[in-house]
């Protein structure tokens, strides 16, 4: 049965996925498969198949937030996935992070309201030992700055409280922000899935955000090798990991 907002159906992804918010990132990513083919495109939802080190991948983006990430998960699941790890944007919570920098959850915060229509906050949000220990590996091999921590994960970034949460956050340890890791952690794990996520940094500690995706759009240097670094750290992790 072809799944309603991804339009596959079981057979016509593989079982390790990366996942993404941005369409076109799916396509960078895509660029870094053997024989990358498009396989479905529907609203937010891109998808494309590959070969990554010999394995079946499949890269599908998602959208912005948890509700369009859980979606994926779902319809991902219902095709027969095993294995995902999200490749996304954070922005930083700590004034070393830099831009370019990734950051490796370990686990996050729920802060964002899609889980939690899943099961109740106090429900920990997770990354998988076998995929988590992969990107260890392969990170602490490369020249860029790697942080390894707690994300936050929330459903909007122009609250009148912003100041106040990235100060509280930060206090707590928090190393950066975005709006679907947590999601992933949580749904991905109740339905039984490998999940994990990294994320490159794009947005200064206490910079404004808008002038920091603004940045991140124009494809500066430093971040867009930063996603390329946690697109290729993933897909090594989805094609080694047992």
């Amino acid at each position: 049965m072809i799944q309603p907002h991804i339009n596959v159906a079981h057979g016509q992804v593989a079982n390790r996925v990366i996942v993404c918010g941005e369409p076109n990132r799916a396509n960078r990513i895509a660029a870094l498969l053997d024989n990358p083919e498009l396989i479905a495109e529907n609203r937010e939802y891109r998808l494309f198949n590959g070969r990554y080190n010999g394995r079946e991948i499949t890269v599908c983006s998602t959208g912005i937030g948890a509700p369009s990430l859980i979606i994926a998960i779902e319809e991902l699941k219902q095709c027969g996935v095993s294995h995902i790890v999200r490749v996304g944007s954070a922005g930083a919570m700590q004034a070393n992070i830099q831009l370019g920098d990734l950051i490796v959850a370990e686990a996050a915060v729920r802060d964002e309201g899609g889980s939690k229509a899943y099961i109740a906050d106090t429900y920990p949000a997770f990354s998988s030992f076998s995929l988590l220990s992969r990107l260890h590996a392969f990170l602490t091999q490369q020249p860029t700055a790697v942080h390894f921590g707690l994300v936050r994960s929330h459903d909007s970034f122009y609250t009148d409280e912003e100041q106040n949460l990235c100060h509280y956050w930060n206090k707590k340890g928090v190393l950066g922000a975005d709006m679907e890791t947590s999601a992933l952690l949580t749904v991905g794990r109740l339905r039984g899935l490998q999940v994990a996520s990294v994320l490159n940094n794009v947005v200064l500690y206490q910079q404004d955000v808008q002038q920091g995706v603004t940045q991140y759009v124009n494809a500066d240097q430093a971040m867009m090798a930063g996603e390329t670094l946690a697109a290729t750290a993933a897909l090594d992790a989805l094609s080694h990991c047992v």
